[in-house]
């Protein structure tokens, strides 16, 4: 496998945290203050929470594929599968709610920034955690220099 890897840029990995926190706290704000029973409102926060967790397991896995790291077909398929029932849910219950238009809009668009959101910062964490494990020099720590002047000691000896 090739172990190189681009690192994100600062831009890239602000643009992924605030897509996320934007998304998310316009999400949960907008639930905040929504007219509607109590049921409701955790129906719509079961739903983002759910949805953000298999976004972020769905990047998991596919990242683990294109590094060929083992991923049962069952798990890769549930993956896929629950996020997209995770936004099938979502729009059957503003389909089905007494919202308006806009506010249905609202929900949704906010919903799938925060999933892009969460997909972007998973993706930015682990291609630094990767570009640190395999871009960095050793540490000086690590080496031991007593035994580095042994050696080239009984070099210089040879040479004699």
């Amino acid at each position: 496998m090739n172990h190189f890897i681009n690192k994100p840029s600062s831009a890239f990995i602000a643009a992924s945290w605030v897509a996320l926190l934007i998304g998310a706290s316009a999400y949960f704000i907008g639930l905040f203050n929504a007219q509607m029973l109590l049921n409701e409102k955790g129906y719509y926060l079961v739903i983002i929470l759910y949805g953000l967790f298999s976004a972020v397991s769905l990047q998991k896995v596919v990242r683990d594929r294109l590094e060929g790291l083992a991923v049962t077909q069952i798990y890769y398929g549930l993956c896929w599968a629950s996020s997209v029932i995770c936004v099938v849910l979502l729009a059957i219950g503003l389909w089905n709610a007494t919202l308006t238009l806009s506010e249905k809009g609202f929900y949704m668009m906010a919903f799938l920034l925060s999933l892009f959101g969460a997909v972007a910062v998973q993706k930015n964490i682990r291609d630094l955690e990767y570009y640190r494990k395999f871009n960095q020099p050793p540490e000086l720590g690590n080496y031991n220099f007593k035994s580095l002047a042994d050696d080239s000691n009984a070099s210089d000896k040879e040479e004699t």
